[in-house]
């Protein structure tokens, strides 16, 4: 008869658990049967001894088994998802889904809300006025058989063990474990029904693996588990070491992601989206290369393709389409200010997290029982790594709605943004595309 206790013991120990014992406790804490400090205690260890590769493909199963799947069969062609692992400013899922979709794959998307210093794809959505992010089964495979893309939120019935565990994991300082992000990420991407996976996995002081080195290792534990468990799977090592694009914050990010649309957006958060929706498409079999796929995806960008179909998602979502043409009616702070450059110099850093960190304070993360997600607020760069600036000279545009979180939002800039006499190396956007064929072994 199995115990959590010995299962606890045993990976305390650094011994490799079974699958039968790995699922004992993921089924068991779902059900009730294991307590919350008992999970605490297993992720701990599991945290500080590591799981071997078999372990987390196992943890992965688990998590899955944990729920239903979504069955996306009657959606023809091969869905393709697209997974960022959190990030400042990444807009990209808002420009990517109508793109790729607009180049015929049919993009299935579910996303979630803000986490921790990261922005939410659903709180940008929600931005436009009347967006639904609520759909329910047969309106989520309706929506994309009828004009190949929708964007929603998870059902809870979607890997319920994810939810309950990143909770404890997120109060118990056990996140940043490559095994059970891994686990988290793929379980959630392959019970939403894709057949294949791009993701996108970040790097620098924004990302949760901070280093080029951990984010490698997570980019090949994603990709192995992917092709462990029949998913054709490639994953892009993208810089996070300061946001990306000019905007951050809900309803700003939205208002970016349609300048992108149209062919005006910020430089490396298009880039971005070519590099991942190419992939995409490969993926996809719309194309043999992603040379090819770049290509296809500037022309439905030039021609309008692109956002003709971001306002159809957003019109099949009870979303207002008239704000691809009036950006007015997104949500407005009450308060806009400045802030200045504090020396003549070159930006030599824009902590990402930082950034972030300033974002949420004004009030754009999470939702709370005490407040609600403030849609309006956050950031807009001026300037970015590497740009010349003059003493006094604008580098960020606040948008706030109260006095004293604008304060703090500043001072956090402060410590964010360095100023040097000595321009900086540039960082490069793109680090690594890894697939089954580059994972070490």
């Amino acid at each position: 008869m199995m115990r959590a206790y010995d299962i606890i013991a045993r990976k305390r120990d650094g011994l490799r658990l079974s699958a039968e014992e790995i699922d004992f406790m993921v089924r068991g804490f779902v059900e009730g049967l294991i307590s919350d400090y008992q999970m605490s205690a297993f992720l701990m260890a599991a945290y500080i001894k590591g799981l071997n590769e078999e372990e987390t493909i196992n943890l992965t199963r688990s998590m899955i088994a944990s729920g239903r799947c979504v069955d996306l069969s009657s959606v023809k062609g091969i869905k393709v998802d697209k997974h960022s692992t959190g990030g400042v400013g990444d807009t990209t899922t808002l420009i990517l889904a109508p793109l790729v979709a607009a180049a015929g794959v049919p993009v299935a998307k579910m996303s979630g809300r803000a986490l921790g210093h990261t922005g939410g794809t659903l709180d940008k959505l929600e931005s436009i006025p009347g967006f639904n992010v609520n759909l329910s089964k047969e309106q989520f495979i309706g929506q994309v058989n009828r004009i190949g893309v929708a964007i929603a939120g998870a059902t809870a019935d979607i890997v319920p063990a994810d939810k309950k565990i990143y909770a404890l994991r997120d109060v118990t300082a056990t996140v940043s474990s490559i095994p059970l992000i891994a686990s988290s990420v793929m379980g959630k991407k392959i019970a939403g029904g894709a057949d294949a996976i791009v993701l996108d996995v970040k790097t620098g002081s924004g990302a949760f693996m901070e280093t080029l080195s951990e984010s490698r290792k997570l980019a090949e534990m994603l990709v192995t588990i992917g092709h462990k468990m029949g998913r054709q799977t490639v994953a892009i090592i993208s810089d996070m070491d300061q946001p990306l694009g000019f905007a951050v914050g809900n309803a700003l990010e939205v208002k970016e992601a349609i300048d992108t649309l149209k062919g005006k957006g910020p430089p490396d958060l298009a880039e971005l989206c070519f590099t991942l929706g190419s992939y995409m498409l490969v993926l996809a079999g719309i194309v043999s290369k992603p040379e090819e796929g770049r290509a296809l995806l500037k022309d439905t960008l030039s021609t309008g393709k692109a956002l003709d179909k971001f306002g159809q998602l957003i019109e099949a979502q009870r979303g207002d389409p008239d704000v691809l043409s009036d950006q007015g009616i997104l949500p407005r702070s009450s308060m806009v200010e400045d802030y200045l450059a504090g020396k003549e110099g070159y930006i030599l850093s824009m902590d990402a997290k930082k950034i972030g960190e300033a974002v949420m304070e004004l009030g754009a993360g999470r939702e709370t029982k005490e407040s609600a997600v403030d849609l309006s607020v956050g950031l807009v760069l001026y300037r970015k790594v590497g740009d010349r600036v003059e003493f006094g000279e604008p580098i960020v545009k606040i948008h706030a709605n109260h006095y004293g979180k604008l304060q703090k939002a500043i001072s956090i800039l402060k410590e964010a943004i360095i100023i040097s006499d000595e321009r900086p190396q540039p960082r490069p956007l793109i680090y690594d595309i890894i697939t089954e064929n580059k994972v070490s072994r």
